[in-house]
């Protein structure tokens, strides 16, 4: 099984998913343990700052159940190395604080016929979702990406909240695993603890709705156009390219070959390619640099 994200959701779906007898986890994330993060990653403790937190989930997990071969990957997933992971995995969980990383696992998922358990939480709110397999991917139900860019380190978040989904994710995960009925495929569970409300709904005959696909920096070819819709200095921009205000995209010309559009998240690029597509372009595609 591959579980990206060792954060908040994963402290919580890992020590599941180890000590419920699953033989094999490989846990990916390029991030350490941070005190600020402590309150909602139970599984770490003071002990471990400045540890990377996919080789403390890993020895956490092995600890939980010897017999659980745990691998950590101290790295960020994107376009280039996610095939391989999810070709050698049977399930995949998408424990991230990031809608590049989704969007990148719902489509390479999808194409693979591999289930996809993801979640994503902000404040008191969020939910878990079974996606992939035998059930639409994440697009079906998340076509476009949220107007703001929100995340547990910009928007706050609450450790509870954080668990309670967590839990629905592992249990997901097991479900699709054991091969429980009702499946948790093509089903999504929401949970707004500042109402005190459970939810959810199926979405199993909903479409996928075809969108901006991402690319990794090492996937760019020579005939790319590269622009960085980062302010120059801010970041350290990509070599080769084309550094272009948002608002100036309404009339920048487009090039023949494939646009590639940059920025941290992915939120201004996707943005970006809306402005282009409206224009007649057609090759486009997204770079969420991480930065």
């Amino acid at each position: 099984m591959l579980i990206i994200g060792a954060g908040g959701l994963g402290c919580t779906v890992i020590p599941a998913l180890a000590a419920a007898g699953v033989k094999r986890l490989t846990i990916m994330d390029l991030d350490q343990v941070e005190m600020s993060n402590l309150h909602r990653q139970t599984l770490y403790s003071a002990a471990d700052i400045g540890e990377p937190k996919a080789v403390a989930a890993a020895a956490r997990a092995t600890a939980l159940n010897p017999d659980c071969k745990s691998t950590a990957i101290v790295d960020r997933l994107d376009p280039a190395n996610a095939p391989g992971l999810i070709a050698a995995a049977d399930l995949v969980v998408d424990a991230a604080d990031s809608f590049a990383v989704t969007y990148t696992l719902s489509d390479l998922c999808l194409a693979a016929g591999r289930p996809l358990i993801s979640a994503s939480v902000i404040g008191r709110a969020g939910y878990a979702g079974g996606f992939c397999g035998t059930a639409p991917g994440y697009r079906a139900v998340f076509p476009d990406l949220p107007a703001q860019a929100a995340s547990c380190a910009s928007a706050g978040v609450m450790g509870p909240a954080v668990a309670a989904l967590g839990a629905v994710q592992g249990q997901m995960a097991l479900s699709v695993l054991i091969g429980l009925e009702p499946s948790p495929l093509g089903r999504i569970v929401t949970l707004d603890m500042a109402s005190w409300r459970f939810g959810g709904f199926g979405f199993a005959g909903a479409m996928d709705v075809p969108g901006f696909g991402f690319v990794a920096a090492t996937q760019l070819a020579a005939t790319d156009t590269v622009i960085d819709l980062r302010p120059a200095g801010t970041v350290q921009l990509l070599p080769g390219a084309q550094v272009v205000a948002p608002g100036d995209l309404a009339d920048w010309p487009i090039p023949m070959g494939r646009v590639v559009l940059c920025c941290s998240t992915g939120l201004r690029a996707w943005r970006g390619a809306q402005v282009l597509g409206g224009r007649g372009a057609t090759a486009l595609a997204l770079l969420a640099d991480g930065q």
